[in-house]
């Protein structure tokens, strides 16, 4: 299969960039993400791309050197951190990542990044200062969803050593922040039939956009 070529920004630029157009201390982190198969089909994204998802406890106190800790990766691995206080499960942002991919197949993704293209999906939005606005990291105690494409399989152990604590349990929806977070109201919330299903609606929804 043929892969793109997906160059590579420096992470002062990211940095900077994400200072200008968010107006606000959150950022987007995420790193490398070369490798993408064009032409995919629906069916054959999870069995060509190693999707892993996971939760941790973090303290985050330099955000330039927590890049930079991700530069040191495989530079076809796709990493992306998201505050895990507006994920509403594990598969919201497994769904999210496929639709991010599928995106880049299209070639209708918002972003020229996939990490940031992850963002961007699981939070159901097109832009990209209000997608980081509500997932984007800040400095201090944070609860961490990391998302890893085409990665080592240990990647999540390695990230141990960068983030902290790993606790999947921080990935649980918590019904109360995500409605505060995505101005979700309980008659929403109830015709979805949950939270966890309305965002992976607005995360499709976002198709019929372009």
């Amino acid at each position: 299969m043929q892969y793109p070529n997906f160059s590579r920004v420096s992470w002062e630029f990211i940095y900077l960039f994400v200072l200008k157009i968010s107006e606000n201390p959150y950022f987007s982190c995420y790193h490398g993400g070369e490798g993408m198969v064009e032409g995919i089909r629906t069916s054959e994204v999870n069995e060509n791309f190693n999707i892993q998802v996971a939760g941790f406890k973090s303290k985050i106190t330099d955000f330039k050197q927590l890049m930079q800790d991700l530069n040191k990766f495989n530079s076809k691995c796709t990493i992306q951190l998201m505050d895990a206080e507006g994920i509403a499960g594990k598969y919201h942002a497994e769904h999210a990542t496929i639709h991010a991919i599928k995106a880049f197949s299209r070639k209708d993704n918002i972003s020229k990044d996939l990490g940031l293209e992850i963002c961007v999906r699981a939070s159901g939005q097109r832009q990209i200062s209000h997608a980081l606005k509500m997932l984007g990291l800040k400095n201090g105690d944070m609860k961490v969803c990391a998302v890893a494409v085409d990665c080592e399989n240990d990647i999540m152990e390695r990230l141990e050593d960068i983030l902290g604590e790993r606790d999947d349990m921080i990935l649980e929806a918590d019904d109360n922040k995500l409605k505060d977070i995505y101005g979700i109201s309980s008659i929403e919330a109830e015709t979805a039939g949950s939270i966890s299903k309305l965002l992976m609606e607005r995360t499709a929804l976002l198709i019929l956009e372009n």
